[in-house]
């Protein structure tokens, strides 16, 4: 195990998905033939760098998850349902991690496409500095639009980075993190937001744009692409 410290993932599925249409929730749509949840823990697994995970999904899929999960058997450490907020849902996540896990990893159960690599190093940020974000830096141009529309400015883009998931930190500085937040009744976009306003620096690391989550109907065509070609160009990337 990278740097021998206990490493869970969080993997959040709890969400309805109701920008793809449909009555699915998306991380249960099929890509290549399988729902996309699965091939999302069929990637971490198959690293072998987490240890076990804890899976968030809809409160009313936890026993329909555990059923069909089964096959994963210990490595998959407790279904729990998910909150109103993806925060709620990643908060019930990090309540259901065992004692003696040093190092948390929440991942978007629709992003079925994270390597090895981003795996492998995000955790051994984490390990050093206390957090690490997998992100990609901005490369189209960005405008600032006013309320009509109209273009107001152009955002310089120099050190412009795009947020991913994995986000990996300390068990310690996370549980800090959202135990603050939520004393704050404070809602973060992302758990890199949550640990950044007490003040620890979180440093990113190299992303992928074939990390994409699964959110609109053309995800789903991006998403037949990718999982034609991962065995052979994206899992073995390292």
């Amino acid at each position: 195990m990278v740097n021998e410290k206990k490493v869970t993932a969080i993997i959040t599925a709890g969400g309805r998905g109701v920008r793809i249409g449909g009555d699915v929730p998306k991380q249960f749509l099929h890509i290549a033939g399988r729902p996309i949840l699965e091939h999302t823990l069929e990637n971490f697994k198959s690293t072998g760098l987490v240890d076990e995970v804890v899976l968030v999904v809809p409160p009313d899929a936890v026993d329909s998850v555990q059923a069909d999960y089964e096959g994963f058997g210990a490595w998959i450490a407790a279904v729990v349902p998910g909150g109103k907020e993806r925060q709620d849902s990643v908060g019930n996540g990090l309540k259901a991690v065992g004692p003696d896990a040093e190092i948390i990893l929440v991942h978007d159960g629709v992003r079925p496409f994270v390597t090895a690599d981003m795996l492998r190093r995000s955790v051994e940020v984490a390990a050093e500095y206390g957090g690490a974000i997998c992100a990609i830096p901005v490369s189209d141009t960005l405008k600032r639009a006013d309320a009509d529309g109209v273009v107001a400015e152009t955002v310089d883009r120099e050190g412009l980075w795009r947020m991913q998931t994995p986000q990996t930190f300390s068990r310690e500085i996370l549980q800090q993190a959202f135990a603050k937040a939520f004393e704050d009744g404070f809602y973060g976009t992302d758990e890199g937001m949550l640990v950044e306003r007490l003040g620890h620096k979180v440093r990113l690391v190299p992303g992928s744009e074939f990390n994409i989550k699964i959110t609109r109907p053309e995800d789903l065509v991006l998403g037949e692409r990718i999982a034609s070609f991962w065995q052979e160009h994206l899992r073995e990337a390292s």
